[in-house]
């Protein structure tokens, strides 16, 4: 699914019957399985926030709250202007539900192009890819929120809980962490990531690294 956000589509109402499909599936439907809410029954009650690169918002959908919620790169629930000619996002669910719906032969009907409403430019999908990516007033709240949070554990023992964070942008959360645990000698980091679970030497018996399966790992500890 990564992969065919970069296919190039013939025309627009192609390219829009597969993000519609492709949305519906990772933002508005809930990722089967229990893990999200394994998690959140994990962190109720402590004080916690959630840092990600996921653009799925599950983790709003599994009832965690969103005040403590930092999407990083972007929301699939989200349009921008591809200039982009302001620095807004659109809400895009009543669209895509219809383009899901109504869409025929893998074409959308062309009155369901998006267009921004303040230059008529194509819409895109509001994802990090490039430099043209729309950080909105949202997402500053939500990355001054995230920073209070840091600001607040200074010296304090804080778990830093790494799930299935892979090397496409490892300066966002990997090594991120990494540094905020190397800095605060009463904080510990746990990496649960089947296949790549690592953390450096530095870190010494401040670190777990767990090999497997996040679901599996959950269940042990809810």
């Amino acid at each position: 699914m990564y992969s065919g956000g970069f296919y190039p589509f013939e025309t627009p109402e192609e390219h829009w019957a597969w993000w519609s499909r492709h949305i519906m599936v990772n933002r508005y439907q809930r990722a089967p399985g229990p893990v999200y809410e394994d998690l959140r029954r994990l962190v109720e009650g402590r004080e916690y926030f959630v840092l990600t690169t996921n653009v799925d918002h599950q983790f709003q959908l599994a009832g965690f709250d969103k005040a403590r919620l930092f999407y990083t790169q972007g929301d699939y629930g989200l349009w921008q202007c591809s200039r982009p000619c302001h620095q807004g996002t659109y809400d895009n669910e009543t669209t895509v539900r219809r383009m899901w719906a109504e869409q025929r032969d893998m074409r959308v009907s062309t009155e369901l192009l998006p267009r921004c409403p303040r230059c008529g430019a194509p819409m895109t999908m509001n994802l990090r890819s490039d430099d043209t990516f729309v950080q909105d007033a949202g997402w500053y709240r939500a990355r001054e929120r995230y920073q209070d949070f840091l600001a607040r554990q200074e010296g304090r023992a804080v778990l830093y809980l790494e799930l299935g964070v892979g090397l496409n942008t490892p300066g966002i959360i990997k090594y991120n962490f990494w540094e905020q645990v190397l800095r605060n000698p009463r904080a510990r980091y746990v990496c649960v990531n089947q296949g790549q679970a690592y953390a450096p030497r530095e870190l010494g018996e401040r670190s777990l690294c767990l090999d497997g399966d996040i679901g599996a790992v959950l269940r042990e500890f809810v």
